[in-house]
């Protein structure tokens, strides 16, 4: 499962608690059989939003004597209940069926329990898309969604993940629909207005892998060594559908070969539905995705997301559902490697790079969260849901874990081990101590302390490294300094460069020595004997370890490191520590290589370092960057004269949103952009008129795609706090009736706003976010409580609180009551301090201008 396909920020205090009030220890229920099957036998009535039916569970004894036996099954109607073709008495509490059993259990005996049940407008695991007076062109389309425990809220069941079964599903719906579910079609029968589908999945997998999707879908067939390879989307979109998934045979063979295992279902199904609640889900042989992944081909141009969503939910087909997870506690084993398979997908399909560079954007997703949310272990069973772990730790650090087991195997015996882990452990359930056994019997090696460092405790390393250079002796000196309070023990590469070749040309080929040292102590000095002064030092040669690193390098290695060093990554912290440094020379450095470095990603990064150096020469080094052909670059070009705020910069600005660009999302930064630099307390400045007017004619005219030009200008207009024409502009687009996507962005909008606005409008905002917080839509809840969580104003607490005491689903209680933490903090930034904000912020802008002009003098002296 992937979380969400558009994320939203993570908000908080560095290493809170994970474990919130209420978190307790959970295990696994006591097993009373095997559960051999689960037969779902069902008629929808989808104009009523309700359906009927019976759930025939095989259950297999593992004991004698049982009388009695405990199901899942939350908020169900259950009328019968039979075993063995007899009735029998049952208890039911609205959360757990008890049903009563005539004769106690034989072990080696199977019994079979009938339920039959209905269900009308249900509230979770079976959802219900419909058309409206407000969204009169959605279509009809019937979904479900089971992980982690929502499976009960739409059929009985034992509702854990160490219970695995076979399962069948047969179900009637209205003509034109169509059913799609797991396993392979048995049978179909058209029965006056309805038609019947027979759905049989014949290998085992647990409950929340059952699924079911019903729809008028466009069906667009492919296929991989002979089995289906289907694509569901709604019909005019089929197109958008081989655009965006077209590459899934292509990446069931690439996993096929790298897990060591054939795809081992009887066939592929990815569905596109409305109102999906998370990016995608990984039922077993029946992918469900957001039908907001769909590329047009515009989109296609600079989002590779759907193309990592799609290799994620199928790399899920073998670390999910052929090996599953024994409990929660586990997931990792499956996200993370989901998360991993991203990277190697990228490698395979557009080179080491770009693959190195997605690890790093994964390792910075998880340090975010680490940082501003929480610090946990990516393996505890404490928590109040289950829902809770699936989050940063769980999938970006997971990925990590991997890659860093891969650095220390090496490629053979990482392959090896994974292959040998997915072959002995398949169609059953794994913990974590399955890989490192695994990897044992593969390897003959033991990573129970990488586990223990970086699975079964919080954090990571944080390291400062210093460097220098004793040219009696010829000995390089680099100080490493772990500035975290629980010290890791690891092994580091040190490499020394040295520039080879045409350098001038950028033809060089980098001459690199290197040394592994034990980083185990809060500081530790490495002597190296070198021939001649190394012109560049890279920590962590490659990058393979999940740290932080800040390099306390004199300017001239941060440099040749930056034009040098072969590894993107490595490249990439030398910008950062010259970002920090400052100054014209550093500045001009990292100008030379926005122009000129051949990776894409390292230019993308940058630009943001250039945007962080205060002197007016940065526009000049930026501006360039516009017309670069990579869109992800210009996007961070886009943002980065955003950042800095000038006049000049709105006016390179300007016309990529007015006249567009290639790219939607250049398209949009430039929108928000434009606010913000408005937004801005400057000497000379756009007209806040102008800026409104530009705004207002791209959400008039500019409809399109998932709406991410629009949503960048209802994000330019939360930048201008001040302005009561700009909120107005931003409630309009909260009514229902506005496109999902835009209408989400403007109710998020409403909280950076807020902070800026008169008492009066300030109450506006309030009195708009309580109404939208009782909306049901689970994106909704979450895009109020992301506004809510922006604001400044105690008022914002109630309505909070009564979302975490409230709402339904336990993720909108968990970041509710996070955000609760965080308004309390930020309540105290009174008129005052944001006056004396104000006031540094001048003074920082005059500090600039004369900064700016020494290091221009200082240049023509030194010329």
């Amino acid at each position: 499962m992937l979380q969400s396909y558009f994320d939203t920020d993570n908000n908080g205090h560095k290493h809170k608690s994970f474990e919130l009030p209420g978190a307790k220890p959970h295990y696994n229920p006591d097993r009373p059989g095997q559960v051999e099957h689960i037969f779902l036998d069902l008629n929808l009535d989808i104009s009523n939003q309700s359906y009927n039916g019976t759930c025939t569970i095989q259950l297999k004894p593992v004991r004698n004597g049982i009388d009695r036996l405990t199901l899942d099954a939350v908020s169900l109607n259950i009328h019968s209940v039979q075993v063995d073709a007899t009735s029998t008495t049952y208890d039911y509490d609205g959360q757990q069926l008890q049903v009563h059993l005539a004769e106690p259990t034989q072990t080696g005996q199977s019994i079979k329990i009938a339920i039959a049940y209905s269900v009308a407008k249900p509230q979770r695991g079976i959802y219900f898309i419909a058309p409206d007076k407000h969204y009169p062109k959605k279509p009809v389309q019937v979904w479900t969604q089971g992980e982690d425990e929502d499976s009960r809220f739409w059929f009985p069941c034992f509702d854990y993940p160490g219970q695995l079964a076979t399962s069948e599903i047969r179900v009637r719906v209205p003509k034109p629909y169509i059913a799609i579910s797991n396993g392979r079609l048995i049978h179909t029968e058209e029965n006056g207005d309805d038609k019947i589908f027979h759905w049989l999945q014949e290998q085992v997998h647990p409950s929340y892998l059952m699924t079911l999707a019903v729809g008028d879908f466009a069906e667009i067939q492919d296929e991989w060594n002979g089995k289906p390879v289907t694509y569901y989307v709604e019909k005019g979109r089929e197109e958008d559908a081989r655009r965006s998934m077209g590459k899934t045979p292509r990446m069931v063979e690439f996993f096929s070969q790298q897990y060591g295992y054939p795809y081992a279902f009887p066939k592929y199904a990815q569905v596109c539905v409305d109102d999906f609640i998370f990016g995608g889900m990984e039922n077993t042989s029946t992918t469900l995705l957001t039908d907001r992944c769909l590329l047009d081909e515009r989109a296609a141009i600079d989002n590779r997301l759907t193309e990592s969503l799609v290799a994620h939910e199928l790399a899920h087909q073998w670390f999910g559902d052929l090996v599953v997870i024994k409990h929660w506690s586990h997931a990792w084993i499956k996200e993370g490697m989901a998360s991993y398979s991203e990277v190697m997908w990228t490698e395979q399909e557009y080179g080491v790079e770009d693959a190195a560079y997605y690890r790093l954007l994964e390792a910075r997703n998880y340090l975010a969260e680490d940082s501003s949310r929480y610090r946990r272990p990516i393996v505890t069973h404490v928590y109040r849901e289950a829902i809770e772990l699936y989050d940063r730790h769980l999938y970006e650090k997971g990925s990590c874990v991997y890659h860093m087991i891969r650095a220390e195997l090496g490629e053979e015996l990482f392959w090896r081990a994974i292959q040998t882990f997915v072959q002995d452990n398949a169609h059953n359930t794994v913990e974590t101590v399955d890989l490192l056994r695994a990897i044992e019997k593969v390897t003959g090696r033991n990573l129970l302390f990488l586990f223990d460092q970086y699975v079964y405790r919080g954090g990571h390393p944080e390291f400062k490294v210093a460097y220098t250079w004793d040219g009696d002796s010829k000995l390089a000196k680099v100080t490493v300094n772990q500035t975290q309070n629980d010290l890791f023990d690891l092994k580091i590469p040190i490499a020394f460069g040295y520039a080879q070749g045409d350098v001038g040309a950028h033809s060089y080929a980098p001459l690199q020595k290197t040394f592994t040292v034990r980083v185990n102590e809060k500081e530790q000095s490495f002597y190296f004997p070198l021939a001649e002064k190394p012109q560049f030092i890279s920590f962590d040669a490659s990058n393979n370890y999940l740290k932080t690193v800040s390099l306390e390098y004199s300017i001239p290695e941060l440099k040749a490191q930056l034009q040098f060093d072969p590894d993107s990554i490595s490249r990439i912290y030398a910008a950062e520590a010259l970002g920090k440094k400052g100054g014209l020379e550093a500045l001009n450095a990292l100008a030379e290589a926005l122009k000129s470095d051949r990776f894409w990603g390292v230019k993308v990064e940058v630009a943001k370092q250039l945007a962080q150096i205060k002197l007016d020469q940065a526009f000049e080094a930026l501006v360039v960057g516009l017309n670069d052909e990579h869109p992800l670059v210009r996007r961070a070009v886009v943002e980065a004269l955003g950042n800095i705020k000038t006049y000049a910069s709105y006016k390179a600005l300007k016309p990529i949103v007015e006249d567009g660009d290639r790219s939607y999302y250049v398209e949009a930064a430039a929108a928000r952009a434009i606010g913000s630099i408005a937004a801005a307390k400057l000497e000379e400045k756009p007209k806040e008129e102008k800026v409104l007017k530009l705004l207002r004619s791209i959400l008039e005219n500019k409809a399109g795609w998932n709406e991410v030009v629009r949503s960048g200008a209802i994000a330019g207009l939360s930048q201008m706090k001040t302005s009561a024409e700009a909120l107005d502009l931003i409630l309009e687009y909260t009514r229902l009736g506005v496109p999902q996507a835009l209408r989400l962005a403007a109710i998020r909008a409403l909280g950076a706003i807020s902070t800026g606005q008169s008492a009066a409008n300030l109450d506006r905002i309030l009195e708009r976010l309580t109404e939208l917080s009782h909306e049901s839509f689970f994106l909704t809840q979450v895009s109020v409580v992301t506004a809510l969580g922006q604001m400044e104003t105690p008022k914002a607490i109630a309505i909070l609180q009564t979302l975490a005491t409230q709402s339904l689903d336990g993720r909108v209680q968990r970041i509710a009551e996070e955000a609760v933490s965080k308004v309390q903090s930020s309540a105290g930034s009174d008129q005052a301090v944001k006056q004396l904000r104000d006031e540094i912020d001048q003074l920082k802008k005059q500090n600039q201008t004369l900064m700016s002009r020494l290091e221009s003098l200082e240049a023509k002296a030194a010329n």
